[in-house]
C-alpha cells in the first residue's frame, strides 16, 4: 500500500478517534460516577425511611426506584453523547409502560392502595379492625393484600388492598382509650333518682374504670316493658372486654342489692266482647 494513502487515512483517523475516544471514556466516567451517586442516593433514602420507622417493603423499594431511575437517566445521557436521539426510547418506555399498566391493572391498583395504607397507616399490625364486613386482628399489610384472623372464629382472611381502602375502615385499638356502653332496662315502678344512684355506684366499682374521664349514667328512652339507661364507662382500649364485663357485673349486683327488677318484655292483650268476637254471643 502507498505510504502517502496509509498516511493520509491514518490523519483522516486521528480526529474521528479522537473525538470517539473522548467521548467514550467520557461516558466510562459517567457510568461509574453515576453508579455510584444511583447506590448512594438509593442506600440513603432506604436508610433514612427505615430510620424514620417507614414500612421496611417499601423502604426498599423505593430505595431501589430512586437508584434505577438514576441509573436509566444516565443511560439516556451517554446515548446522547453518541448523537442517538433519546426522545423515541422515551416514547417506547412510555407505550411499553402503558401496556404492562393495561396489562396489571388489578394488580397495580393493589400496589397503589398498598403504598397508600403503608404511608397513611390507617391500622397497623396487632389492631382489631372491621373492614369490608370482616372483623378481626390485623396480621400482615402487604404490597397488594391484607391478612387478618377473624374475631372469634379465628379464621384467616386475605383482603386485597383496594376492597380495602375503597370502604369504610373501623379502627378499634387506634386511640389509647375507649368508652364502654351497656344498656340496662329497669322496671317503671323504681324511682328515677334512686335507680341513678344506685347505677353510679355500679360505675364507680367498675374494675379498670379511668379515673380522668370518668362514667356518665344516661337515661335514653321508655322502652316497652322497661325504663332504658345506659351506663357508660370509659377505660383503657386494651382493657375494653374486662370493663365490658365488670360493667354488667357491678351493675346487675348494685340493681338487685337495692330491690330494683330488671324486667323482661311483656305483652298486655284486653278482650272486650269476648262472646262476640268468638262467634258464640246469642241472636237477638
Amino acid at each position: 500500500m502507498d505510504t502517502s494513502a496509509v498516511s493520509g487515512l491514518m490523519e483522516s483517523m486521528i480526529p474521528m478517534l479522537t473525538t470517539y475516544g473522548l467521548r467514550i471514556l467520557g461516558v466510562i466516567v459517567l457510568l461509574w460516577v453515576s453508579l455510584k451517586i444511583a447506590g448512594w442516593a438509593g442506600s440513603k433514602v432506604t436508610s433514612g425511611l427505615k430510620g424514620r420507622k417507614f414500612d421496611e417493603t417499601l423502604s426498599v423499594f423505593f430505595g431501589s426506584l430512586i437508584r434505577w431511575m438514576i441509573i436509566l437517566g444516565a443511560g439516556l445521557a451517554c446515548l446522547s453523547v453518541f448523537g442517538i436521539e433519546t426522545t423515541s426510547f422515551a416514547a417506547i418506555i412510555g407505550a411499553a409502560g402503558l401496556a404492562i399498566g393495561l396489562a396489571f391493572q388489578g394488580t397495580l391498583s393493589n400496589f397503589a392502595a398498598g403504598v397508600m395504607l403503608l404511608v397513611f397507616r390507617p391500622f397497623k399490625v396487632g389492631d382489631l379492625v372491621e373492614v369490608s364486613g370482616f372483623l378481626g386482628t390485623i396480621r400482615e399489610i402487604g404490597l397488594f393484600t391484607t391478612s387478618m384472623d377473624t374475631f372469634g372464629d379465628n379464621r384467616r382472611v386475605i383482603i386485597p388492598n383496594t376492597v380495602v381502602t375503597s370502604g369504610v375502615i373501623d379502627n378499634y385499638n387506634h386511640n389509647p382509650k375507649r368508652r364502654v356502653d351497656i344498656p340496662v332496662g329497669v322496671d317503671y315502678s323504681a324511682d328515677i333518682d334512686a335507680t341513678r344512684a344506685v347505677l353510679e355506684k355500679a360505675a364507680l366499682a367498675v374494675n379498670g374504670r379511668d379515673a380522668e374521664l370518668g362514667h356518665q349514667i344516661i337515661v335514653t328512652s321508655f322502652g316497652a316493658s322497661s325504663v332504658d339507661w345506659q351506663v357508660r364507662v370509659w377505660c383503657n382500649t386494651d382493657d375494653y372486654w374486662t370493663v365490658y364485663e365488670d360493667i354488667i357485673k357491678q351493675t346487675k349486683n348494685a340493681l338487685d342489692d337495692a330491690g330494683i327488677g330488671i324486667p323482661f318484655p311483656q305483652l298486655d292483650l284486653h278482650f272486650q266482647n269476648a262472646l262476640k268476637m268468638s262467634g258464640n254471643a246469642p241472636k237477638a
